[in-house]
């Protein structure tokens, strides 16, 4: 498999490039991540001319709004200096599936960045490039490096990365209102596990879609399905997912079989057992008894199963 392109703050990936010309390498994203996506290290305030090492910066209120200035020298304004940065990085940002940034930058913090007023910080900015990449790229996933130990967290980024590279592929073809029908048809239910409320819309949107509209329909469609993805599957919309799954086994199973899998969904309804457990139970009956919608979506395997992500929600 190609390796599917991400963004990363450097320090990341080992890189001395902090302030004090130290890293913040990370040995699950390049050890297990690393196995599957090819990254782009960046980090915004070397890449600017800041230098290592260099003044500690931080986000600040000022009459001016929020600017990134230095923490020992508050007339040190880096604010202009990081944005233009960010704004010359689009070409390659453009062709990214996904981006890792370093919680807490002033520069790349995604969320919940320390903000001073009158030397009190509030945890609630975000950093300079974080803010550029969010308002102009908002179908990209992005994640920061403390969330992705959280599961849930870390397996919604992950699957938003392979959604957004499928996407990507199909785009490389000459775009058709089928190849669009059948893009939504393998990851309808994906969306229905994240809301399902948004994953009707996403099939009236498909379904309305004619060949002088298909463009403006498909841009559309992206947006809304990652913004769709971007809310964490619960543990309740799982259920409904895995019981719809379910009808189309039911005059294909004996009583046993049947009754197996209703108990093993409902063993994960109540926390017993992971998701992996009642999909790979799902995935066994559908070898013996094959259906091509199940058989074509990507919510059987969303994602490589050796990234176990699968195993702890």
């Amino acid at each position: 498999m190609e390796k599917i392109k991400v963004g990363i703050s450097s320090c990341l990936l080992g890189e001395l490039v902090r302030y004090d010309g130290a890293h913040k390498y990370h040995s699950y994203i390049e050890r297990t991540l690393g196995q599957y996506f090819e990254f782009r290290s960046f980090c915004p305030e070397f890449a600017s001319g800041m230098g290592v090492p260099r003044p500690a910066i931080q986000l600040r209120e000022t009459e001016r709004g929020i600017r990134c200035v230095g923490v020992k020298d508050h007339s040190l304004d880096f604010t202009e200096q990081l944005q233009t940065t960010a704004e010359q990085q689009a070409a390659w940002v453009a062709d990214l599936c996904g981006y890792i940034l370093k919680k807490d930058s002033p520069s790349c913090g995604m969320e919940r960045v320390k903000v001073y007023k009158n030397d009190l910080p509030a945890k609630q900015g975000t950093g300079v490039f974080a803010a550029y990449l969010k308002q102009n790229f908002p179908s990209l996933p992005i994640e920061e490096e403390g969330r992705l130990g959280d599961p849930s967290l870390r397996e919604n980024f992950i699957q938003r990365v392979f959604v957004l590279q499928r996407w990507k592929q199909m785009c490389q073809q000459p775009l058709t209102t089928h190849g669009l029908m059948v893009f939504h048809s393998r990851h309808k239910l994906i969306a229905m596990s994240h809301n399902q409320n948004l994953a009707r819309d996403l099939g009236r949107l498909v379904a309305d879609a004619k060949p002088d509209t298909l463009q403006a329909v498909a841009d559309r469609y992206i947006n809304d399905l990652m913004a769709c993805l971007k809310i964490v599957a619960t543990r309740g919309n799982h259920v409904n997912v895995l019981q719809h799954i379910q009808g189309y086994l039911k005059t294909k199973l004996d009583s046993d079989a049947k009754l197996e899998l209703v108990e093993t969904i409902e063993s994960y309804r109540l926390g017993s057992l992971p998701l992996i457990v009642p999909l790979t139970l799902l995935r066994h009956h559908f070898r013996r008894e094959p259906d091509p919608f199940i058989d074509g979506s990507y919510y059987m395997m969303p994602h490589p199963s050796e990234l176990a992500l699968l195993n702890q929600i």
